[in-house]
């Protein structure tokens, strides 16, 4: 089992309620040709659309699976609750008629700023929009004690113990569903920081998609984003890699596709990649 500073991790609560869907005054978005399309986005309870599921193929752009939460009470709130929530974290609703229900962060999602979680389909109907819902934030800062050039970052330690990473030679062998190049790597880009919010694999060229082995990715799918340095901020750094998670669905937008979320960052070739179509959030999480 690897070593971490576990027990030295701080946990705390943050909250945020469940976010309604915006449009914008025009509420069209182009693609990648040019063709308008009006179509269901981000937030919101999304009731058809969870864990497990494909991220290709549906009727929408930047679909977040499950409930989009965030927290309105001041820009610096909102923040907080984005960069403290960790992927695998409990969530527990505490206002309405759901009231006591219990789901687990699945990820978050840059530019709107938005947390995502998972909770079962009974509960979804129970919920309403404003509902406010409670996360047990615990993981940044944790750290791979024999590995010091490993940056962990938005992962409870539970989804760490449940990605079945072992030690070989000096690697550490991780399960994941499929692996990107680095050239496949779009907005989000350039970021300062990615200790919240994602990044995105393009898939305007389909049949490099295709090719790569990507055409098959699923919400919640283990991934692995090569000569990609997240460590601070995202960028292109020959060696490095990235193991995250995939947060949300395909986009329609030139230079956007499923977003990736971090949860481990090397600068140098410390992971080896070991291909399994289970490595999933869903899977881990057993639902």
């Amino acid at each position: 089992m690897l070593k971490t500073n576990q027990d030295r991790l701080v946990m705390q609560s943050v909250l945020g309620e469940i976010q309604h869907p915006t449009v914008k005054e025009l509420p069209v978005r182009l693609d990648c040709d040019g063709v308008a399309h009006t179509l269901p986005n981000t937030g919101s309870i999304t009731y058809n659309v969870k864990l497990g599921d494909s991220v290709y193929g549906l009727a929408g752009d930047h679909i977040e699976p499950g409930v989009t939460i965030k927290n309105h009470n001041a820009a610096r709130e909102n923040e907080a609750l984005n960069v403290l929530s960790c992927i695998g974290n409990d969530a527990v609703v505490v206002s309405g008629d759901a009231k006591g229900a219990k789901g687990f962060v699945t990820g978050t999602h840059g530019g709107v700023e938005h947390v995502l979680i998972y909770f079962a389909r009974e509960d979804l109907e129970k919920m309403v929009i404003g509902d406010k819902i409670q996360v047990r934030a615990y993981g940044q800062g944790l750290k791979l004690l024999d590995y010091p050039q490993v940056s962990v970052m938005n992962c409870d330690p539970r989804v760490l113990e449940k990605m079945n990473i072992t030690e070989e030679n000096g690697k550490l062998r991780v399960p994941v569903a499929a692996i990107s190049p680095a050239y496949l790597m779009g907005s989000g880009y350039g970021e300062p920081t990615a200790c919240f919010g994602d990044y995105d694999i393009m898939t305007e060229d389909w049949d490099e998609i295709v090719r790569q082995g990507l055409d098959h990715l699923r919400f919640g799918d283990i991934v692995l984003l090569q000569n990609c340095d997240t460590t601070c901020g995202r960028g292109y750094l020959t060696g490095a890699q990235t193991i995250g998670v995939v947060v949300h669905s395909d986009c329609i937008r030139m230079g956007h596709g499923p977003g990736v979320a971090t949860l481990l960052t090397s600068k140098t070739e410390i992971f080896e990649p070991v291909l399994t179509p289970s490595a999933n959030l869903a899977d881990m999480m057993g639902v």
